[in-house]
């Protein structure tokens, strides 16, 4: 209960000297008054010594008199100065001028949240977005120390452009116990207090997690959750009821998102949120699906292997796999790439998940049963938005009928999404590669070796292409899965490039030979003219073919993107890196590599962006540590760079390219013991398996020794060594590494820009 002296108090609060337009305190000049409340007034005014707009905010008489109120005021006032933060309204000066107290702070042109609700309720993905900006706010806020315990619509601006801005910071709770923004219109605060606060109890980050879970919620519904005209009413229901369902309010409102307010708003603090960031990537995940208008999307998962025998879960996936190619020949068709469609292999996602991490609008899952020749195949088409089966269907056949089951299950597919068909592409979605359904088997089990990206895998990829083409002499995508796993032993392995390209390149040739218009055989070719020919006017025809053939091969806009930077083209580099990441979201190959092209192409803080994005979902992923340590490096954030690599090392399994990286940047720093056992890690390494001459270039640049770096460069030159092109583009400055006319020469006869 507010006493009368704490009364008398807010009755004081409400005694301002008002100013009028063109009144003068300290060096700004008054141009209007634009808020009045129990907290001061507030005025747009000129700040005349720097010439900008900013808004001056003069604080009540009775805050100004109590000198223990005054001193904690601007103690906070002061902490919330070093907030630099886009979300956060930033304060440039506390002062004092003829007996009153003011802050100057920035100016935003744009309304408050408030205000904004006053029209109803915002979309979903604008609330989500809005709360998300908030959120981060509040969270650097959080790391500082610092709570804001008044997060209510009043509080948040909305600037012209849509950014949303924290205001009011360090107001709400003084020392001498009265809140301060209780004035008549009291509900309109404490309408968005956590329980603790209104039980008067000592309050921590949680409580403005619980203010932003209430906030949100009338974002979505145009309603607050506790809905009491009397201030005592309203605090009992805070305390002891539950808001109606969201999904009551507003139907279309994702399950998950409404899972996401619930606990923001637990009653007990210890089931709540605990931290910020546990809210923000919940959000993140809880954001419902966009598509483009008219756009038919689908994602094929994995199909269960429920045959006795494990090992056939390679037949599983190749069903799968399979069906994947035959659909992304579809042109009005948006198909998700392998990868991100088996993310979800042996997990129980809600199918509805699903779709929305895929940004998809249907799914198609099923199982296989093999035993000896027999097969039964399930298969279910279903909307992700309802969960509803659109088609489902079981084959009982033989194994001979393999392919006939695949055809039978594409054409329902596009018969029920109801996508347009051309007698063209039809006839290539319903391509045969063999009639053998042995060596289409053994053809499955090399895809499924390959996909492993690992040395390990490419080796046993190898042994089933080939015995597939033992079978079927004339299985062109055998020749090119083989063409892929030769040169990513090298590329990716530890092969040397003279063992391994050559054989790629004639395998390829041999599919291409067979099937001119297989995409994959035509990007295996453009990646051998990029990375051992050099021979960059081939690399690109190779790519655009290869591009025009499979358009949704996210390896194939992943390699084109690496000629792309290569040849200094780097926003179609970036360009061709967006899409990979929007054909395969959810892949470790293709989702680390914008950050990449980023960073060469030198955009430092969107690559760092980027690769944070990344490592939220996939925060083991050595790649994006890897490189988010050279960035790091490069903008002298030393103790940030060593964390990123030391954790990339650990990752990583002893990718020779990262070991080096790892003792380029421990040189740089001056921590020579740890560079040197990571130096001599990969020389003796090197006596008995190939470690590619970049990794003794960029060591012994860093240590200063440009003739060896020189013997090194021309060793690289003389084996083909796929990563030397890449001096080019790597930002050696930012590294700290050296140059030398006699390497610049010698990367001259590469014929790169």
């Amino acid at each position: 209960m507010v006493s009368e002296r704490d009364n008398n108090r807010l009755d004081e609060t409400r005694s301002f000297k008002v100013l009028s337009p063109g009144a003068k305190i300290s060096r700004y000049k008054i141009i209007e008054k634009i808020g009045e409340g129990g907290m001061g007034l507030v005025y747009k005014a000129q700040d005349t010594r720097l010439e900008r707009t900013i808004a001056l905010k003069f604080l009540p008489p009775v805050l100004t008199r109590d000198k223990e109120a005054k001193r904690r005021f601007i103690q906070e006032a002061k902490a919330s100065a070093a907030l630099n933060d886009p979300q956060i309204c930033t304060i440039h000066e506390i002062d004092e001028a003829e007996g009153q107290t003011f802050i100057a702070m920035e100016y935003i042109e744009g309304q408050s949240l408030k205000e904004t609700l006053s029209s109803g309720p915002l979309s979903i993905d604008e609330a989500v977005d809005m709360i998300l900006q908030v959120a981060k706010g509040l969270e650097k806020a959080h790391k500082k120390g610092i709570v804001h315990r008044d997060i209510k619509p009043a509080n948040i601006m909305i600037t012209d452009e849509g950014q949303a801005k924290i205001t009011d910071f360090g107001l709400a709770k003084l020392s001498w116990g009265v809140d301060l923004t209780k004035t008549s219109t009291i509900v309109g605060t404490v309408a968005y207090m956590s329980p603790e606060q209104a039980r008067g109890e000592e309050v921590d980050l949680r409580t403005d997690i619980w203010s932003l879970g209430a906030m949100l919620y009338e974002m979505l519904t145009g309603e607050r959750p506790f809905q009491k005209s009397q201030e005592y009413a309203l605090i009992y229901a805070i305390l002891n009821e539950n808001p109606a369902p969201l999904t009551s309010l507003r139907p279309d409102i994702p399950g998950h998102l409404e899972q996401v307010v619930e606990k923001a708003l637990a009653k007990k603090v210890n089931q709540r949120y605990q931290m910020m960031n546990q809210l923000m990537q919940d959000l993140k995940q809880a954001k419902p699906i966009t598509l483009p208008k008219g756009e038919k999307s689908i994602a094929v998962l994995p199909f269960t292997n429920m045959s006795v025998d494990p090992e056939q879960e390679y037949f599983c996936d190749g069903v799968a796999e399979e069906l994947i190619n035959a659909l992304t020949q579809i042109r009005d068709l948006r198909v998700v790439a392998r990868t991100s469609a088996f993310s979800f292999k042996g997990k129980d996602v809600d199918i509805r998940e699903i779709g929305r991490k895929l940004n998809v609008d249907n799914v198609l899952e099923g199982s296989v049963r093999k035993a000896g020749n027999r097969l039964r195949i399930t298969a279910q088409l279903i909307n992700v938005s309802n969960g509803y089966h659109l088609w489902s269907e079981r084959y009982d056949r033989e194994m001979e009928d393999v392919f006939a089951i695949q055809d039978e299950v594409t054409l329902a597919i596009v018969d029920k999404l109801k996508v347009n068909l051309l007698g063209k592409e039809k006839a290539i979605v319903l391509k045969r590669h063999t009639e053998d359904p042995e060596a289409y088997s053994l053809y499955l089990k090399g895809r499924y070796f390959w996909n492993k990206l690992n040395p390990g895998g490419f080796e046993k990829a190898r042994e089933y292409f080939e015995k597939a083409i033992e079978k079927d002499p004339n299985l062109a995508v055998a020749y090119a899965g083989l063409a892929d796993s030769y040169w990513m032993s090298s590329f990716w392995g530890n092969l040397p490039p003279r063992q391994t390209y050559p054989k790629a390149r004639e395998v390829a040739n041999k599919a291409i030979e067979i099937d001119d218009t297989l995409g994959e055989a035509h990007a295996t070719l453009a990646s051998i003219h990029t990375h051992y020919d050099w021979d960059w006017e081939a690399a690109e025809r190779e790519f655009k073919r290869a591009i025009e053939l499979a358009p949704g091969s996210s390896y194939t806009r992943v390699y084109y993107s690496f000629y792309l930077n290569l040849q200094r083209r780097h926003d179609e580099a970036i360009a061709q890196a967006r899409k990979a990441k929007e054909l395969d979201p959810l892949s470790s190959f293709s989702g680390p590599h914008l950050g990449h092209r980023l960073w060469q192409a030198r955009r430092y803080d969107e690559a760092i962006e980027e690769f944070k994005k990344w490592l939220e979902f996939e925060p083991n992923d050595w790649f994006t540590h890897h490189h988010l340590g050279e960035i790091y490096l490069g903008k002298s954030m030393i103790k940030e760079a060593i964390a990123s690599i030391n954790k990339s090392v650990e990752l990583s399994g002893g990718v020779p390219l990262n070991i080096a990286s790892a003792a380029v940047i421990h040189y740089r720093i001056g921590d020579r013991e740890v560079a040197e056992r990571l130096f001599n890690s990969l020389k003796e390494r090197a006596e008995h398996e190939y470690i590619p001459p970049m990794c003794f270039i960029s060591i012994h640049m860093a240590r200063g020794e440009m003739d060896r770096a020189f013997e090194w460069v021309k060793r690289a030159y003389e084996e083909r060594d796929s990563f030397l092109p890449w001096l080019r583009v790597t930002p050696m400055d930012r590294m700290g590494l050296l140059s030398d006319p006699r390497i610049d020469e010698l990367l001259d006869r590469l014929g790169l820009p």
